[in-house]
């Protein structure tokens, strides 16, 4: 009976991790697809947008130095849980900003609360799910940012539309709060597993500094992190300028690019585990799937040369489906060989170090775009980043090992 009540409580533990994800991506994508019309309001420029989403970037990479300590220290539960509530409360201030600056700060907030995600979703699969449930359970979560990222396209503009910019805000930051009365009474139950074996570890920051397996993850982080953050931030801007797009036409490209990411995120829960039952071990299976999706990804130039919007859609969404594969494969990497007791600082430094150049790709976007070069440099960054992080990955870990594996 105690067996059953902890496989309902993990149950529930990934679907809350994955309804919380999908509203952090929500509430930040809302202003990159209200863009056009704030651009028109406001007057921004494409610069001035670039640095507005380096704002949110650089605060994010910032807050994530204490992230990892903040949720080590405090745990997941209560960690996550203020961080959803002041992220939803920042994204409906969003609606009280009259002025750039005022979107500024309500940028910066959202953006400090929202950095604890990665790193609590991470330290909850290490601390409750066992090995063999790791990869498949990060992979449903990995999944939630494209399921947001899916349906706010398709719902945000016509709410807007119909109701205002402001009501956008307001509606997706007052869904935080309905989702935290789910996760204070719904996690009471849960016992974290391999708890022994982790008893001793320490989380100093000078135990995960020396470790290489934390600059594996480091590394990896900084060079595929900034090809996500430049589709969700520049995404509909180019479909916008490239196919003269209006604010209620782009909805459904916008949705097709991230349907790819999705069943990316999903289809490395099922490969790795896959891998794993055919006898490969776990550096061999591991090495394997981010080479397949690293593949994958080389295309997506192609999208610059689409002869439409749904046909590029499909090039970045096949991009994506192989970042978010990738990605979930790094996710995994960290909670099967970092200790529990560090993984979430593991997680933080990799969130600094992909925030950092996800704020480089934004303002070098707005930089290329601002003096007539386009798009085409961000495009061929993000080709090759994926073979570039399995080679540093392969350089730092030859033999990656779990350590349930001993």
């Amino acid at each position: 009976m105690h067996d059953d009540a902890q496989a309902g409580a993990r149950r529930l533990l990934i679907t809350l991790l994955f309804v919380g994800t999908a509203l952090n991506y929500v509430d930040r994508q809302v202003l990159a697809l209200l863009k056009p019309t704030l651009e028109a309001e406001f007057g921004w420029t494409d610069q001035e947008f670039a640095h507005l989403g380096s704002v949110f970037q650089l605060s994010a990479a910032f807050a994530l130095l204490a992230v990892g300590w903040f949720v080590d220290r405090f745990g997941v539960r209560l960690a996550y849980g203020i961080a959803v509530a002041v992220w939803s409360a920042a994204g409906m201030a969003h609606a009280a900003a009259a002025s750039v600056s005022q979107f500024v700060v309500a940028r910066s907030v959202l953006a400090v609360a929202e950095s604890v995600n990665t790193p609590a979703a991470v330290k909850a699969a290490a601390t409750y799910l066992p090995l063999t449930q790791r990869s498949m359970g990060l992979g449903l979560v990995n999944t939630a940012p494209n399921i947001g990222a899916i349906l706010t396209p398709l719902l945000i503009p016509p709410l807007a539309l119909a109701f205002g910019w402001k009501a956008a805000f307001i509606v997706t930051g007052g869904l935080g709060f309905v989702w935290l009365a789910f996760w204070v009474f719904g996690t009471k139950q849960l016992q974290p597993v391999n708890v022994a074996k982790n008893a001793a570890l320490d989380g100093k920051w000078a135990d995960l500094l020396r470790d290489r397996r934390t600059w594996t993850v480091v590394g990896a982080k900084a060079l595929t992190d900034c090809v996500w953050w430049f589709v969700l931030f520049w995404s509909t801007d180019f479909l916008v300028k490239t196919f003269g797009l209006s604010q209620a036409e782009v909805g459904v490209p916008n949705a097709i690019i991230f349907v790819g990411a999705a069943l990316g995120a999903f289809s490395c829960g099922f490969l790795f585990p896959a891998l794993l039952k055919r006898g490969w071990t776990v550096n061999r299976a591991r090495k394997t799937s981010m080479f397949l999706y690293a593949i994958l990804i080389l295309p997506i130039p192609l999208a610059l040369q689409a002869p439409g919007p749904i046909a590029a859609a499909l090039i970045i969404g096949l991009a994506l489906f192989a970042h978010q594969g990738f990605s979930t494969n790094i996710f995994g990497l960290a909670a099967d060989t970092v200790p529990t007791s560090r993984v979430a600082g593991a997680m933080a430094l990799g969130g600094v170090a992909g925030n950092l150049t996800g704020t480089g790709i934004i303002e070098l976007t707005g930089w290329c775009l601002t003096n007539g070069v386009g798009y085409w440099p961000m495009f061929a960054i993000a080709a090759g980043a994926y073979l570039m992080a399995l080679a540093f990955i392969h350089l730092m870990q030859p033999d990656i090992r779990a350590i349930d594996e001993g």
